[in-house]
């Protein structure tokens, strides 16, 4: 099959040159995964300079119709390598293919996308059709009347929704005020011989504090922001900032629920390493609703672990289910399987926790059993991936989302004239 798929390539890149054929033809393959609602990124910038204005139009071929598609272009940081992002609506089975059709033209008048970003000068708030799904805070946010200011920070996921507009986070809770919705920080970093804590803020270690807003999209298909932030650690020198981090987060229009990723990338940025030693928690953290406890929420593991079972385990993704004014709501969080130490090991709380309360933490941890050393100057990537939904969640449906995010279809090109495409740019 690849054989013959790579001569009707070949082909077809020949018969195009001299044909002048204006569109690029493309395969999707399902693999050996049943897929839905499966969100594709495609490189596209071998099709379209650098600079161009532009825009993608996209159609599946099926029983010899286009059917128009939603997709939208993006390009990250403003860079030159533009992707193209959509959606394979629908249930697709395992080994099943699906065919589409690329062009490139001028953008046509449009109203309001469905996928948007806000900014409220504290925090960017990404929006499905009108309904927030989550909101980055980078400014820094106020500590309750009383408590020391040590505990002021920026940086970090909340609120974050269900559609039904259930909060799922929270920030400052009595028990610990270092606790932030969805946050990245890390417990025991080593920098020059010494040992500091940039997640608990009590002990006057370190922080991390973001820095800044770098692109931010919005369109028919996602929308998100890339951020920046600094990790400071408290030296007897005084502040100093050890690692460089950036935030990439994208939020897809997903029709039974909110689902978005989470990427970030570390960067030691002084001549010394910076070494994450191990240590029980550290690193993406998920602090839940105070109303969520014991009495009305339950957990699953890719394993099959439940609550009593999870902490110290290893799991590709984790989901918590608990009563909500939409009767049950939860989220289901899954771990890229290219991340250090991976399948990773999960810290959380066990049914005892907080006085016999058993508040919900859920924490990727993967420095929980071995250290991770970073060098100067190389970057080190870590990818989530988060799914907000009301109602019940299954392993069996948890597994296929995790399968679209960590094993996505595979895309054979089939037609291009290349050329063309560069000639049309030109004038732009």
């Amino acid at each position: 099959m690849k054989q013959h798929r790579f001569l009707l390539s070949l082909l077809a890149l020949f018969v195009g040159l001299a044909a002048s054929a204006k569109s690029i033809g493309f395969e999707i393959d399902a693999g050996s995964s049943d897929r839905q609602d499966c969100t594709v990124t495609l490189d596209v910038s071998a099709y379209l300079k650098k600079k161009s204005s532009r825009v993608p139009y996209l159609y599946e071929i099926r029983e010899g119709r286009r059917m128009p598609v939603p997709c939208q272009l993006v390009r990250p940081d403003g860079g030159s390598q533009p992707l193209l992002c959509f959606i394979l609506e629908g249930k697709m089975p395992a080994r099943s293919s699906r065919r589409f059709e690329l062009s490139f033209g001028k953008a046509k008048t449009a109203g309001q996308p469905a996928m948007t970003v806000r900014d409220n000068q504290e925090s960017l708030v990404l929006s499905q059709q009108g309904r927030p799904i989550l909101s980055y805070r980078y400014t820094l946010a106020p500590v309750p009347e009383g408590v020391d200011p040590v505990f002021r920070r920026s940086g970090f996921i909340h609120p974050a929704y269900t559609p039904s507009g259930f909060v799922l986070t929270t920030i400052q809770p009595r028990d610990h005020r270092h606790h932030y919705g969805i946050w990245n920080p890390w417990t025991h970093l080593v920098y020059d011989g010494k040992l500091y804590d940039l997640w608990n803020l009590g002990d006057r270690l370190g922080t991390v504090r973001a820095t800044a807003v770098g692109a931010t999209y919005q369109g028919a298909v996602l929308s998100g922001f890339d951020a920046l932030l600094d990790h400071v650690i408290f030296a007897p020198a005084g502040e100093k900032t050890v690692m460089k981090e950036k935030w990439m987060v994208r939020a897809w229009q997903a029709s039974d629920g909110f689902l978005w990723d989470f990427e970030s990338q570390l960067t030691p940025c002084t001549s010394l390493p910076v070494l994450l030693q191990e240590y029980r928690y550290a690193g993406f953290g998920y602090r839940a609703n105070e109303a969520w406890t014991n009495k009305n929420c339950t957990m699953m593991t890719s394993e099959g672990n439940t609550r009593q079972q999870i902490d110290g385990t290893r799991a590709r993704w984790i989901y918590v289910t608990g009563e909500s004014p939409a009767g049950h709501s939860g989220l289901l969080l899954m771990a890229a399987p290219q991340n250090y130490n991976s399948p990773e090991p999960l810290r959380i709380w066990n049914e005892e926790a907080n006085g016999g309360r058993g508040d919900v933490f859920i924490n990727f941890a993967p420095t929980k059993n071995t250290d991770w050393q970073l060098e100067p100057g190389q970057t080190y990537r870590l990818r989530y991936r988060l799914f907000a939904y009301d109602g019940e969640m299954t392993p069996q449906r948890a597994e296929q989302l995790w399968q679209d995010f960590a094993n996505p279809p595979k895309v054979w090109w089939e037609w291009a004239n290349m050329s063309e495409i560069v000639f049309d740019d030109r004038i732009d």
